[in-house]
């Protein structure tokens, strides 16, 4: 019988490649992982691993076998979570993770309402931007992730559940003394000269492509993925730049002024679940929850 704790350790050494660095993410002992892939191989009925010196990589059995193993892993959290569940949340824990500007405004609030309706449920929230989000829900290590994207990209989640949340839009930042810091809106080509602060990478690239419509490149001098340094650098004159109004709420734009873009550029928040999840109580709480955050 192939046991969850054996597909667990299997995961762990195919994506770190060694037993070693495996026992490190798992915080057991490497002849612990050793131990259990022998058990692992002995149930499976064939080698799962080939090692050559230092290096080993996974037989077709193998590759098989960690390819569902996700889904599996996933499917008995599931079950563990609603059998949890039963007794009205009383055991209920959901692990969250969420971009930092969800953190800071979306979050929260609906933890704190969910709290407030059922103290014996536990959250836990770490950060991730996606895709490396949908990716730690995809493989397991996650039951709800709080996301965003630019337009609808076919396919993208269609194996998810997927709850709109809200509209954000990006919003321009400009110096105090900015010759457009009093303008109620402003076009995007009416920035076309001025030195740019860029934000994220998927950020960046939405940016790219709506000056290039607006006829031009923009000129990044500095990137950053932190939010205030943003803030920081136009509100000490150095630039330009464009952010999520999410981002804005959560920081107080010292030396900057907000103005409106046009074309807009929005877009979508969004929580995700995988389909098993989403019938455990905690997880359809915490969805209604941040949906209700959302909506404030």
């Amino acid at each position: 019988m192939i046991e969850a704790r054996h597909l667990r350790v299997l995961r762990a050494v195919s994506t770190t490649g060694s037993f070693s660095a495996a026992a490190r993410e798992l915080g057991c002992t490497q002849p612990a992982v050793s131990q259990q892939m022998k058990a692992l191989e002995s149930s499976a009925g064939t080698t799962l691993l080939i090692r050559t010196g230092r290096e080993m990589r996974l037989t077709q059995a193998g590759e098989a076998l960690v390819r569902h193993a996700s889904g599996i892993l996933a499917g008995l959290t599931a079950a563990e979570e609603e059998v949890a569940a039963i007794a009205g949340l009383r055991a209920g824990r959901v692990r969250l993770v969420s971009f930092p500007s969800g953190s800071s405004t979306l979050v929260p609030g609906a933890l704190a309402a969910l709290r407030a309706e059922h103290p014996g449920t536990r959250v836990s929230l770490v950060e991730a931007e996606p895709p490396r989000s949908v990716d730690l829900l995809r493989d397991g290590d996650c039951d709800i992730a709080l996301a965003f994207r630019y337009g609808a990209s076919g396919g993208e989640w269609d194996d998810l559940v997927v709850r709109p949340l809200l509209t954000d839009r990006l919003i321009g930042l400009v110096p105090e003394g900015h010759r457009l810091a009093e303008a109620s809106s402003v076009g995007i080509d009416e920035l076309a000269d001025e030195p740019w602060i860029a934000g994220c990478p998927r950020c960046r690239r939405q940016l790219v492509e709506v000056c290039e419509e607006a006829g031009f490149t923009p000129r990044i001098d500095f990137a950053t993925d932190d939010y205030p340094a943003v803030m920081g650098l136009v509100g000490a004159g150095l630039g330009v730049a464009v952010l999520p109004e999410l981002a804005v709420e959560s920081v107080r734009p010292k030396g900057a002024r907000t103005v409106s873009v046009e074309p807009a550029i929005e877009r979508e928040i969004v929580a995700l679940t995988l389909p098993d999840l989403a019938r455990v109580p905690a997880v359809a709480a915490t969805l209604d929850q941040l949906a209700r955050a959302a909506a404030r």
